[in-house]
């Protein structure tokens, strides 16, 4: 599977602009500000119904403009899949897939396989939990959809049983008998979620210590733990032996909402003692394991996004990646850069075929 050609209209800082590109590996180069972090975006948007960089749908159109439209073609399977994501002011965002509208946005999830390397990733160590788990979702979420039906749900009826608290609150009441209709929903759907996520990552982490291996030449140890309440107690235990406090916080304090994944480095935390570049590769790794996983388990070379990345890292860790990347495990890559020798010179060394676009 690759993208073919892609066009964007009023996407970010772009008027009108259009690629055709490269099977194996498509370079963006130029200045800072100039627009290639954007191209990957819009890559991303065709694949996920959204972007990666900013949440805010409407500040993707360019600025003085009613709309955005992102276009691509995409070969999988032997077919030519079109995939168009558009949004207009005041307008629902619309996705579609060779003409006709999805009704679910996540019903496209999984169908183009995408994993993306940025600095962005950074969050992942330096934000909360949420940005974690929103990792360990997404991964499983691009090859199982149950899963993300699950999390809409249980997200949907944390949102009731909050509301309910609100309202208990507020009116000085107390329902012990509406509470325990949600407490029983979210342990059945709580204990479903955590059940995947830890399977998953007894598959991942030995997957992602390869990676890690390999591109620190086993310089460092590393972990991944995943914390969950439910390792201890299920959700209903959980929910009723905090009550009290929930009452208080007019908020569900308890369950898988509230998981999280430590980054250790030599059973500390990576945020407070890894170096910087200690901690990018630490997230390379993590994101080449993504993509190593998403492929064993769907059978198709996800794209891979190289979203400047090679700034911070030492020659020896970037002649590591390439080396990876060089063989054959890899499908489509697209790469930034703000140094178009650099970049030739690397893509050269890998003997696949390239485009180089200057900006």
């Amino acid at each position: 599977m690759f993208l073919k050609r892609i066009s964007l209209l009023n996407y970010k800082n772009f008027s009108e602009i259009e690629f055709e590109l490269d099977s194996k590996i498509n370079c963006f180069v130029g200045k800072n500000g100039i627009g290639k972090t954007n191209i990957l975006d819009a890559i991303y948007h065709l694949a996920n119904g959204k972007s990666y960089f900013n949440p805010l749908a409407i500040q993707n159109i360019k600025h003085g403009e009613e709309f955005f439209v992102v276009d691509g073609e995409f070969e999988k399977n032997e077919r030519t899949e079109q995939i168009l994501c558009s949004l207009k002011k005041g307008q629902k965002k619309i996705l579609k897939r060779n003409g006709k509208i999805y009704e679910k946005f996540s019903d496209h999830i999984g169908f183009i396989p995408l994993v993306i390397i940025s600095p962005a990733d950074s969050d992942l160590i330096i934000e909360g939990s949420e940005t974690r788990r929103k990792f360990i979702d997404t991964v499983i979420s691009q090859l199982d959809s149950s899963y993300l039906q699950q999390l809409i749900q249980y997200q949907k009826i944390i949102s009731q049983r909050n509301a309910l608290l609100k309202y208990f609150a507020l009116n000085h009441v107390f329902e012990t008998d509406t509470l325990s209709i949600y407490n029983e929903q979210l342990n059945t759907i709580g204990q479903s979620i955590f059940e995947k996520r830890k399977k998953f990552l007894v598959d991942f982490i030995p997957i992602f210590n390869n990676y890690h291996r390999e591109i620190t030449n086993s310089a460092e140890t590393v972990q991944l733990v995943y914390q969950s309440d439910l390792f201890e107690k299920d959700t209903l235990t959980l929910l009723e032996e905090n009550i009290s406090k929930d009452r208080a916080l007019h908020y569900t304090s308890v369950g898988v909402h509230k998981d999280d994944l430590s980054f250790e480095i030599d059973n500390y935390p990576i945020k407070k003692f890894g170096s910087q570049g200690q901690q990018k590769s630490f997230l390379i790794a993590l994101k080449l394991a993504q993509f190593d996983f998403v492929k064993k388990q769907s059978g198709e070379k996800p794209i891979l996004l190289f979203d400047d990345i090679f700034d911070k890292l030492d020659e020896f860790r970037v002649s590591k990646i390439i080396e990876m990347v060089n063989n054959e495990e890899f499908g489509q890559l697209f790469i930034s850069d703000t140094h178009p020798e650099r970049t030739e010179n690397i893509v050269k060394t890998t003997h696949q075929t390239y485009k180089i676009f200057n900006l």
